[in-house]
């Protein structure tokens, strides 16, 4: 096993540079960060009403492009935005930095350390002292109903996790997660404890009061939510030390360029995933900073491999051959950055797989020509789906995409939504095949560990319909990703998921497009603020220099 998992308290504290895939710290002399998140919208916001005390006040105002959910618990949802929110409520196992020179390094936070026993078995050590908010006593309980509750099929967030397990309460501060009678090996927890917002044992015994109110182990408590607009305290009691920061307003903003103006009037003191030209503008003003980084999200086109046309391979290998990627990088321009896998470089397992697709007419009217479409003809009507005001240059990408299509004789009919109507027609639902035949999304996820991707993308238990997205079934893909799974040495189970990309690619359920470089600003005076590559933020020693 690597160092991650030798049961010693590891401490990310880096500075430098701000560049592309770190989690750099924001210091006195210059604000450093690594990467960022993204969200959804849905209704235009209420002009805002600038804030007299905007420079010297002890608050931390995100304007988040998508709103919560409204049901407060973790396991109700893999939304990315509610993600970023329980990230300053819940406290996790362990953080993963993601930095791309190391990507597999953990942070210790709830735990001291993890420690494989055998195949099946994971121990973690746990942190004493620690108290969920409404004053009970962080234990190995806690962590025995959070893992079980949390990995249970049943449970939407499940499908970030390997897999289904029980937990042993070793004592009470040791828990043991076994995976023998679910037939995978524990390793597979190696990275995952990132993910999984630690519960207290009494609130997963009673669903709906935990669905009703966040209570966590975090650096800050939750006090209310008024309208679109979330309030949070900060914990006197947090382990680590009350936080510098007094209050945390988690500001839903749904149109892109009030979220702007209100960063630049001073109502807001951080944004994630600007537009590039958004981005350009902010930077010239100098009582901004801004930094842009390498995320863990790739920007996936999924074909529905479950309806004509694209249920079969060939078309959908054509289609890939049809798409020029160096046009839709040029459209993004900073916003995105070339990739040739089905996971970002921050990771584990990252590799260029051999064969990925590239543009080529020829190729793809060799394809067409093979499965009976010759230049397109008796295709039917594709339709291709995507959002406008969540992820950046959707709608002009998707543009080139349906142009360059055409151009290959792909009768494409691209419809444009906002990311309410998009987000409600973007999963494979049980008992009906998902609309549209192509649609765009992101994946973004807290931990280098693939199969959050992988499994979840193109597995065909993923859903109830195969993938969650694509509906793929196939026997290859699922026996590749099983094999990647079941090994627990980490040099081989590198090679063992970069074969398995390879099997994805050949058979090209989805078409990974780029990775998201999120391009961020928040207030030049915001001070010792972490945000990690899927958006959380690390807010516990933040402050204001003008305060």
């Amino acid at each position: 096993m690597s160092n991650a998992l030798n049961g010693k308290e590891n401490c990310t504290k880096t500075s430098g540079n701000g560049g592309v895939g770190r989690m750099l710290k924001v210091s006195r002399r210059s604000l450093l960060t690594a990467v960022a998140g993204g969200a959804v919208s849905t209704a235009l916001p209420a002009p805002f009403v600038r804030r007299a005390s905007a420079a010297g006040r002890n608050s931390l105002i995100y304007g988040s492009a998508q709103a919560l959910t409204g049901n407060w618990d973790p396991t109700s949802h893999t939304q990315l935005a509610q993600i970023n929110f329980e990230g300053f409520v819940f406290g996790y196992l362990f953080r993963t930095p993601m930095r791309e020179e190391d990507p597999s390094q953990i942070v210790w936070e709830l735990a001291t350390g993890q420690k494989l026993i055998d195949e099946h078995t994971m121990e973690y050590t746990l942190r004493d002292g620690v108290t969920f908010h409404n004053g009970a006593s962080f234990s190995a309980e806690d962590v025995k109903a959070t893992f079980e509750y949390s990995t249970h099929p049943d449970r939407p967030a499940s499908a970030l996790y390997p897999g289904q397990c029980e937990v042993e309460v070793v004592d009470r501060l040791t828990a043991r997660v076994h995976t023998k009678k679910f037939g995978y090996p524990a390793s597979a927890f190696q990275f995952t404890g990132a993910l999984m917002a630690i519960m207290s044992k009494d609130d997963v015994k009673n669903p709906k009061g935990l669905s009703q109110r966040p209570n966590g182990a975090g650096p800050f408590k939750f006090v209310k939510q008024e309208g679109d607009t979330s309030y949070l305290v900060a914990n006197d009691k947090y382990f680590r030390g009350k936080p510098k920061i007094e209050n945390v307003e988690f500001n839903y903003v749904a149109d892109a360029t009030a979220r702007v103006l209100g960063l630049m009037s001073g109502n807001i003191d951080l944004l994630q995933r600007l537009e590039p030209e958004q981005y350009a503008t902010v930077k010239k003003n100098k009582a901004l900073h801004c930094w842009e980084a390498l995320s863990t999200e790739n920007k996936y086109l999924h074909f529905r491999c479950n309806k004509p046309p694209f249920d079969n391979p060939l078309v959908r290998q054509a289609a890939a051959h049809a798409i020029d990627r160096s046009q839709i990088l040029a459209v993004l321009d900073v916003a995105g950055a070339a990739n040739n896998d089905y996971i970002s470089k921050l990771k584990f397992g990252y590799e260029d797989v051999p064969g990925y697709p590239e543009y080529s007419p020829e190729k793809c009217q060799q394809l067409l020509a093979k499965a009976g479409f010759p230049k397109g003809k008796g295709l039917p009507e594709i339709e291709y789906l995507t959002s406008t005001g969540f992820y950046p240059k959707t709608k002009e990408y998707g543009e080139v995409i349906t142009s360059l299509m055409q151009e290959q004789g792909f009768n494409v009919k691209l419809t444009v939504m906002d990311p309410a109507a998009w987000e409600a027609r973007l999963y494979q639902k049980a008992g009906s095949v998902a609309e549209g035949h192509m649609i765009d999304c992101g994946w973004m996820s807290g931990s280098p560990e693939p199969d959050i991707v992988l499994r979840a993308m193109f597995y065909s238990k993923a859903g109830s319909g195969g993938g969650l997205i694509n509906g793929i079934q196939d026997k290859d893909i699922d026996a590749a990703l099983d094999n990647e799974r079941a090994e627990g040495d980490p040099a081989k189970r590198k090679v063992a998921v970069g074969k398995a990309t390879e099997v994805i690619a050949a058979k090209v359920p989805s078409l990974s497009l780029f990775t998201s470089v999120n391009l961020n600003a928040c207030r030049a005076g915001l001070t010792d603020l972490y945000v990690y590559p899927n958006g959380q933020m690390d807010a516990t020693r933040a402050y204001y220099k003008d305060a």
